[in-house]
């Protein structure tokens, strides 16, 4: 039996359900037993070409002119973008244009679709189907995790009696809250990417319609939608909450009872790199060196250099006394200078995840942002000036800023330019920064928001909620002079790294507060900015000599 017709459903003639019919009309698509050809002759309504089954879809269809009804397109213009008959082309319009045959057209659009089709369906539909596959397992150890985050919170509860009810209610609500938070966060990527799905599916069910048709029109008409589902949907990026227990103390019970670490949702950006294996992102443990070394000094020539921020691992931006910022590359070629759109002294500088520089404007109150080497103002501050600021990894910007009555200084976060957090004050409503304008900010790899107090000479860490972590004041075994932190940066190990002015070195301290070690052998003198590099190269800013200094230290 030919193996054609072996499948389940028998193929059947669409006029009289004939079984097997041996012949079909290519410009209508109908299958047709014998009997019945003649019947669909008949219907003068429409053109018929009929041919045996074996030979369907080899008639080339030739769609309508939509200028002349009675005439068939046989011809495509390249330069109009469409399908000509006879008369459209002994026409003025087309004159002198290039015509190609509706074969070499079909041919042509074959091949593209082709290639959509292909990779439609074996890359991007199974790396939509994964995705949606990798947030139902995540879905299904929700449960169990924040299960054992309540029955944690519970058991201690009941050791504690009747007094801290409050307590352990007050945490099973922030559990469900949390639970509820990161499941509706991963519904909802679910709906977006099965959504999705369902487009894919339906474009490949289109494009293999046409695949199997010779219709001009439809070919002719395609529109390629690859694209668009090459940009992969965002994935969401979850840091689960964890119950940490304090051993019992009934006049802290509050404190001690144990802390609900926040839950931390993130949104980490696919590229179309289907076709390479994906990197690990993840950082390998790094020692600190026994004796750091310098790598290498750049000659800025400011008076007064005061920041360095990492563009790339070959290239940095500086600012110091001057209204112009600098680029240089590590071998100190000076690439670009960039005067303020104010023409004051830029207050601090960074720069963004998408190699944009920003800078504030203390005197004009402003943030502003370089980009596409048009200078623009994002943001104007009233009653308040602003100084630092960091480019966070989720593209927030944080902004340190002093009070016009220098009373005051708080950190904001702009997401969108827009002000969405205000971090000022302790649990007990005390405040976290001195009314200095003198402060650098930098967000560490734990999304813990770190802040060089000059005047108040300590380092002080807040989470990402803008509660009060620790403040780290100076290690007693530097005894030249007072801390006098200045500059601020943090490293892939999530240590945090702080330019100690007066005592000529850098502390390195843990995630923690713990303090690690001292940089204090590779001739600095009045350290003032830092930044780092992806390798973890330590650049140092020295204001009075205007030279930048590159360090290996892990």
């Amino acid at each position: 039996m030919d193996p054609r017709y072996s499948a389940q459903d028998v193929l059947r003639c669409d006029l009289c359900d004939t079984p097997v019919p041996p012949m079909y009309c290519d410009l209508c698509e109908v299958k047709l037993c014998k009997a019945c050809v003649g019947e669909h002759l008949s219907d003068l309504s429409n053109e018929h070409k009929v041919v045996p089954f074996i030979k369907r879809g080899s008639t080339v269809r030739h769609p309508k002119c939509s200028k002349h009804a009675d005439n068939q397109c046989e011809l495509y213009c390249q330069e109009c973008d469409t399908s000509v008959c006879a008369i459209c082309i002994s026409s003025n319009s087309h004159k002198g244009h290039t015509f190609l045959t509706a074969l070499e057209i079909l041919n042509f659009k074959r091949k593209a679709i082709e290639k959509d089709f292909k990779e439609l369906q074996t890359l991007l539909h199974p790396k939509y189907e994964q995705l949606a596959s990798e947030i139902k397992r995540e879905k299904s150890g929700l449960e169990t995790h924040y299960s054992k985050l309540t029955t944690t919170a519970t058991q201690l509860g009941e050791v504690w009696h009747r007094q801290v009810d409050v307590i352990v209610n007050r945490r099973k609500s922030n559990i469900d809250e949390m639970k509820s938070k990161h499941l509706d966060v991963l519904t909802k990527q679910e709906d977006d990417i099965t959504h999705i799905i369902s487009e894919l599916k339906q474009t490949i069910r289109d494009l293999r319609r046409i695949l199997d048709s010779n219709d001009v029109s439809l070919a002719s008409s395609y529109k390629s939608r690859n694209s668009e589902f090459r940009a992969l949907p965002s994935t969401v990026k979850v840091t689960l909450p964890s119950f940490s227990p304090h051993e019992n103390d009934t006049e802290r019970l509050d404190e001690l009872f144990g802390s609900l670490s926040a839950l931390s949702i993130t949104t980490e950006e696919h590229g179309y790199t289907l076709r390479t294996p994906e990197c690990d992102s993840s950082h390998p443990v790094k020692a600190l060196l026994d004796e750091p070394q310098l790598i290498t000094t750049i000659e800025t020539g400011y008076n007064g250099l005061r920041s360095v921020t990492c563009l790339n691992d070959e290239e940095i931006w500086t600012r110091g006394e001057s209204k112009f910022m600098k680029l240089y590359d590590i071998r100190g070629k000076l690439l670009k200078s960039s005067k303020s759109k104010s023409g004051n002294s830029p207050e601090d500088i960074d720069v963004t995840s998408d190699g944009e520089l920003v800078y504030t404007d203390r005197e004009a109150r402003t943030v502003n942002i370089v980009k596409n080497k048009q200078m623009k103002e994002v943001i104007r501050l009233q009653e308040w000036k602003p100084n630092s600021i960091c480019s966070t990894s989720s593209g927030d910007l944080l902004v340190t800023m002093v009070s016009d009555d220098i009373e005051q200084s708080k950190v904001v976060r702009y997401s969108g330019f827009k002000e969405t957090q205000v971090i000022q004050f302790d649990d007990q409503g005390r405040p976290l920064y001195s009314s200095d304008h003198l402060k650098y900010i930098s967000e560490n790899r734990n999304l813990d928001i770190c802040v060089a107090d000059n005047m108040a000479k300590e380092v002080v860490v807040v989470n990402q909620a803008g509660q009060l972590r620790y403040k780290y004041t100076g290690h007693i075994s530097k005894s030249k002079g007072p801390f006098c932190p200045y500059g601020i940066t943090t490293d892939s190990q999530s240590q945090i790294l702080t330019a100690d002015y007066y005592n000529d070195c850098i502390h390195i301290l843990d995630q923690d507060g713990q303090f690690l070690r001292y940089i204090d052998n590779c001739g600095l003198h009045g350290p003032w900015g830092l930044c780092v590099d992806e390798r973890d190269n330590l650049f140092v800013a020295e204001f009075n000599s205007g030279k930048v200094k590159k360090i290996r230290y892990l």
